[in-house]
């Protein structure tokens, strides 16, 4: 063991959905046998993991009897004490079953949205039961081919019904529930609703109580979209409503990949770590770590497994090298070199005496405009950073 293999101090997560995927895909059958959720938890924990998050469906079979299912949470609760793991997420499956071909929170029949509240309910009930403290939801169906099948505005407001609904119900039954919307452009709908990051930090101010709810980000869904993933957790960080995160790795302009974190651009992976582990001197996050990804189709069991220990790994090397990149003199001085910091005051808050003073100041454009900002020097110091060469 060495300092890059995980603990469950660095709080990493994985799904029964991740680790547990048999390798099938739209043109392939499994390649691997199903794993049980007691088998999962036992060799997460060899690997280092802190928890295991689930949909309610990777745990407990649709169709289950309530005797069938109180054995079943049983089981995994004995694993879970057994291992030392814990669930820090739950969320709910509406994507899967016929009856949500055309959305669950935002389908046009009432019947659809009623059968979704209600699974989501008894989903939450489960999470609860676990010891999660996070709830995630992610719209797979909710969106559209068809675009007139329905006023965008209307499946918007049906959204908002539904998440008021439940924060209701969940104050109701005393449940310290967070929720966490996850955005996704498109897949496996044509397009789906609220479809970043963006988007959905805006639709939480809608809601009646913004204050339970936050985003779980992933990097697969908005490098889809073709955006910088760090600046939306960015902004989410800012604006305090990073709740949970879902790490791996994604090839722009490709399906939905989830592929091993840090696999794909290095870069973006780099300055997220950076970002999360607070290393330039911002706000650090301290949620779960959750890799949202999947073995390649070409692993046995044994791959799996060296998959998962690669996306802790990959993290911690990275939270190393951004470390030593932000305690370097000369990356300090290079981002410290701001000659007119003495303007700051001016320019934090508006008030008349500011306003006056900023009117009244000389500013040479010209000779701002000729002075080199040394920022392809600061990139090549990251390069260099990130490859191990300082």
């Amino acid at each position: 063991m060495d300092s890059f293999d995980a603990t469950a101090a660095d709080r990493f997560t994985f799904g029964l959905w991740t680790v547990g995927n048999p390798g099938r895909d739209p043109f392939g059958e499994p390649v691997r046998a199903r794993l049980s959720p007691v088998e999962i938890v036992a060799k997460l924990a060899e690997c280092g993991a802190h928890g295991v998050n689930l949909h309610d469906d990777d745990l407990v079979p649709p169709g289950s009897s309530a005797a069938q299912r109180d054995a079943i949470v049983a089981g995994f609760k004995r694993a879970l004490a057994d291992h030392g793991l814990v669930v820090p997420m739950a969320t709910t499956n509406l994507f899967s079953h016929p009856i949500f071909k055309d959305g669950a929170f935002t389908a046009n029949d009432p019947a659809v949205r009623a059968f979704a509240l209600q699974k989501t309910m008894r989903a939450m009930e489960l999470g609860v039961e676990l010891g999660a403290r996070i709830f995630v939801f992610w719209g797979g169906r909710e969106g559209c081919e068809a675009d007139a099948c329905r006023d965008p505005r209307t499946a918007i407001a049906r959204m908002r019904d539904a998440l008021d609904w439940l924060c209701e119900w969940t104050h109701d039954q005393g449940f310290e529930l967070r929720f966490a919307l996850e955005a996704k452009p498109n897949e496996p709908r044509g397009d789906l609703y609220l479809p970043t990051t963006g988007h959905m930090l805006h639709f939480i101010s809608t809601l009646a109580h913004p204050e339970r709810v936050g985003v779980n980000p992933e990097v697969a869904h908005e490098t889809m979209a073709g955006l910088s993933f760090v600046h939306a957790v960015a902004q989410a960080m800012e604006a305090g409503k990073l709740f949970h995160i879902d790490l791996n790795a994604q090839r722009i302009g490709r399906f939905d990949q989830d592929l091993r974190f840090g696999s794909e651009d290095l870069r973006q992976a780099f300055l997220l770590v950076r970002l999360l582990e607070g290393t330039a001197g911002g706000p650090k996050y301290h949620g779960p770590l959750h890799f949202d990804a999947h073995a390649y189709r070409t692993e046995d069991d044994g791959g799996v497994w060296e998959f998962a220990r690669g996306c802790m790994r990959t993290y911690k090397i990275l939270a190393a090298r951004a470390r030593a990149f932000d305690a370097d003199r000369e990356v300090k001085e290079l981002i410290a070199e701001q000659p007119s910091r003495e303007l700051d005051p001016l320019l934090g808050r508006y008030n008349k005496q500011n306003a006056a003073r900023l009117r009244a100041l000389d500013l040479d454009a010209a000779a701002t405009a000729r002075r080199g900002l040394r920022y392809e020097r600061l990139d090549q110091l990251m390069i260099e950073h990130l490859l191990g060469a300082r």
